[in-house]
């Protein structure tokens, strides 16, 4: 592209490269800066010969304003003086070479467009080596941070159950015969939750390992899906201890469904657990059902703290947790193995929630899932 608004120049430089004898190369001419900009964007060009000296920009101007536009084209200026300072200007605002006009011969026309080819090449890989650096160091931050939290979940998540594993056992073991029936129970049951409570966080933990190194399928079988979240919905409920009401709805037909149980409990154990955590004792928690054109619709609500605008965005990252759950214990796992099992079962999940009022869970599944899917 030769951007220049003397047709004298102009035409000197179109002989220049006839006679430079280059099948390869294709001269276009304008003669503003901003038809140069506006054919520049619309067509690829290798190198651009600028004129400082436009109707419509006159000196660097014109250089850092064709930057600003089109920042990875290489420029060649051209000037009618021959003034170093000014050239080491130019190259300075981002021009690969300057050309004095009644300097030029075709030997040295030829190189400096080869040249500036050339390096404008090099500085394009330069940059993309150093964006591919910059993004290796922030996954390798991220990474390090991953660590910093899992190291931290896991120490603060089994200190409490060994914490109070330990206190049952030295009692149990202390008091011994002094201890009456029902106490003597209560300590066992406490040990015996705090057991559950760290093979429930080593199940996470494993099942979000399998899952990154590729071991999570979807196996897809034939389900009874209203037996399923019958069933489901009775052992949510009996391990509240029925401090919650979990009602469960059921519309239409999902007669002929074939999904993975083994996801669908991870889905939605996770998904009503959290449900129950995050909601007062006493308040509903709703679970509905509903197929319709060959698609599973899953609807899980809650009366609960609700999830904070600023939040929402990073609510299925691994070890995310809401700003807003004080000491509710909880390990930041649960919903991004959620997600994972739903991607899996080729379905998506939306979320709708407000702070003291809820959060409602929308679970969309196939009936019948395109094929296996395993996680790579």
């Amino acid at each position: 592209m030769l951007v220049e608004d003397s047709s004298t120049d102009a035409n000197l430089l179109r002989q220049a490269f006839l006679r430079a004898n280059r099948q390869d190369w294709n001269l276009s001419h304008v003669d503003r800066l901003s038809y140069a900009i506006d054919v520049c964007c619309d067509r690829p060009f290798d190198v651009v010969l600028l004129d400082l000296h436009l109707p419509d920009s006159s000196g660097l101007e014109t250089i850092t304003e064709f930057r600003a536009a089109l920042p990875d084209l290489a420029i060649i200026v051209l000037t009618a003086t021959d003034d170093e300072e000014l050239a080491l200007q130019a190259m300075a605002n981002g021009a690969q070479d300057y050309l004095v006009k009644d300097q030029i011969t075709i030997q040295l026309l030829v190189r400096s467009i080869r040249y500036a080819i050339e390096r404008e090449q090099i500085l394009k890989r330069l940059k993309n080596s150093e964006q591919n650096m910059l993004k290796a160091l922030n996954q390798e931050r991220e990474l390090n941070l991953i660590r910093t939290n899992f190291i931290s979940m896991v120490s603060h998540e089994f200190r409490t159950p060994m914490t109070t594993i330990r206190s049952s056992a030295e009692l149990l073991q202390c008091l011994g015969s002094q201890i009456n029936p029902e106490k003597r129970e209560q300590y066992f049951n406490r040990i015996q939750t705090s057991i559950d409570q760290m093979l429930n966080l080593l199940d996470e933990v494993l099942l979000l390992g399998s899952s990154g190194a590729g071991g999570l399928e979807c196996k897809p079988a034939p389900l009874d899906l209203e037996n399923f979240c019958l069933e489901l919905v009775e052992a949510m409920q009996f391990n509240d201890s029925d401090r919650h009401i979990i009602t469960f709805t059921y519309q239409e037909n999902c007669t002929g469904a074939e999904m993975d149980a083994a996801l669908l409990r991870h889905i939605f154990v996770n998904l009503i657990s959290n449900a129950i955590k995050y909601s007062p004792a006493e308040t509903n928690i709703q679970f509905n059902l509903n197929c319709q054109n060959n698609v599973a619709t899953f609807l899980v609500q809650d009366q609960g703290i609700g999830i904070p605008t600023k939040d929402q965005s990073r609510l299925f990252e691994t070890f995310y947790r809401c700003s807003n759950v004080g000491k509710i214990s909880g390990t930041g796992l649960g919903l991004a193995i959620v997600k994972r099992c739903i991607d899996l079962h080729q379905g998506k999940i939306e979320f709708s929630s407000q702070i003291g009022v809820g959060t409602q869970f929308t679970v969309t599944l196939p009936l019948k899932p395109s094929r296996t899917l395993s996680e790579t």
